[in-house]
């Protein structure tokens, strides 16, 4: 066993997982279990007449996560909303991801959660697989224009047949390169196959130096990249989608957990225990090495491509560039899914309100052409017309979503992005990779902790 420790077992040590993230993983483990049984048997909800605005003063709240620009985005809409409703005022909460999903668990267990949350896809599973936490959406038609997004994505945020979220966009991974930094290694083209990423490797390690990368990714990310390497291959979903039941084998994840090991050995991946070294916590598009072009690629969100792109300095900004989507096999590999979505918490006492202001985030011309793509495509027809006609629709994430949408066939399951399993620094996907990087473990000995941590949060493992 190594002496150096890992950031997973440094942040366990002093802590980082306090009382919101032990009671999220009580509460995620207990119905994410039961995802396959989660839609119950009541018919769906129509709209309620009951529901009015308040004619008095209101104030009432709404809760995000993201970057500057997002924050900015939503502020902006938030000022233009309240100066069309002069009774009506609202406090925002918000930060970036890092340590989120922690807060809003113990909001939503202590009840205390606010009227409006952006909400991760699968928190409805996680958090309200009963349907006690959201309001059904549709009993608020009367305020809510649901007719605006496409059937399925409705129902992928459709649980215990309560529609207890709106799906804000859809979103997938790509792959983000910086091409002033590939340019210096000799490489014109954006990698295209394993054989251009192992080049590329090769090349910034000769050319450039041993601390240059064509790419670093986190521990969730390299979960992510691992389980499109296989769909490419195998071509099949992770699990299935209702019962998240493990469509893979051990040998098979061994194979994907060396796939990744391979990208650290051959110099595209830096290794986390360097990483850790030299940046800590830090995001990787905070980070310096990210910032100069040290660290060159990315595969990530398509609505964080705004974000990347705009952290570089000013020597490596315009080498900014969307990739293509690798095939590593025979399939198309990777998935698609509800980015996010704007949920209603049943503790609400502004319901027709909370209704109101998501419709005009959503639907509206003016607080659609507010938000543009700050929070993906709009999953929104009417939205994403009039975000396009006020020029708001950002040609970066345009371009990284168009791609994701025409490649990706598989289904995601709810349970892979537990937090148990994904959560920055404490999760189990940290504790494997970590693992293997600091020299601990090799994959065939880590895919038991893998599949342990799985089978812990509800998979059913073959």
């Amino acid at each position: 066993m190594s002496m150096a420790i890992s950031r997973r077992n440094f942040l366990l040590a002093t802590g980082a997982v306090g009382a919101a993230g032990l009671l999220s993983a009580c509460v995620g483990n207990t119905a994410a279990s039961s995802t396959a049984s989660s839609v119950a048997s009541a018919p769906a909800a129509s709209a309620d007449d009951s529901l009015a605005l308040t004619d008095g003063p209101v104030s009432m709240t709404i809760s995000w996560w993201g970057g500057d620009s997002r924050h900015a985005a939503y502020q902006n809409a938030i000022k233009e909303f309240e100066s069309e409703h002069d009774n009506i005022t609202i406090e925002p909460t918000f930060a970036a991801w890092s340590g989120w999903e922690e807060k809003m668990a113990a909001a939503f267990i202590a009840g205390n959660a606010q009227d409006v949350c952006q909400v991760n896809w699968n928190w409805l599973y996680n958090y309200s697989a009963d349907g006690s936490k959201f309001v059904d959406l549709n009993t608020t038609t009367n305020f809510l224009d649901l007719t605006q997004f496409d059937q399925a994505a409705l129902d992928a945020c459709t649980v215990a047949n309560a529609q207890q979220c709106v799906p804000v966009s859809m979103t997938g991974r790509i792959f983000f390169w910086n091409m002033t930094t590939f340019n210096k290694a000799g490489i014109t083209e954006v990698p295209k196959t394993l054989d251009d990423l192992k080049a590329a490797g090769k090349a910034f390690q000769e050319k450039l130096g041993n601390d240059y990368y064509p790419m670093h990714l986190g521990a969730y990310d390299r979960m992510i990249l691992m389980v499109f390497y296989l769909e490419s291959k195998y071509g099949k979903d992770w699990a299935d989608s209702t019962t998240s039941t493990l469509n893979y084998s051990e040998d098979e994840i061994v194979e994907g957990l060396n796939f990744i090991k391979s990208l650290v050995d051959d110099h595209v991946m830096m290794n986390l225990k360097d990483y850790y070294s030299a940046n800590s916590d830090t995001a990787t598009h905070q980070s310096n090495e990210w910032i100069t072009g040290k660290i060159a690629g990315i595969f990530e969100w398509d609505s964080a491509a705004s974000k990347y792109a705009s952290a570089l300095d000013d020597d490596n900004k315009d080498g900014f560039t969307v990739g293509e989507e690798i095939k590593f096999g025979d399939f198309n590999g990777g998935f698609s899914k509800v980015s996010m979505g704007l949920a209603i918490t049943k503790t609400s006492q502004y319901v027709a309100e909370s209704a109101t202001l998501i419709n005009f985030l959503l639907n509206e011309e003016k607080g659609a052409s507010i938000m543009g793509s700050e929070c993906g495509i709009p999953a929104s027809k009417a939205g994403l017309a009039a975000a396009q006609a006020a020029g708001a629709v950002k040609d970066l994430v345009a371009d990284a979503n168009s791609k994701v949408m025409a490649f990706t066939t598989n289904k995601l399951d709810p349970l892979f992005e537990n937090n148990d399993l994904k959560a920055s620094g404490t999760g189990i996907y940290q504790e494997v990779f970590d693992s293997i990087d600091y020299g601990d473990e090799t994959p065939e000995s880590a895919v038991s902790a893998l599949l342990e941590g799985m089978e812990d949060v509800g998979y059913t493992i073959g």
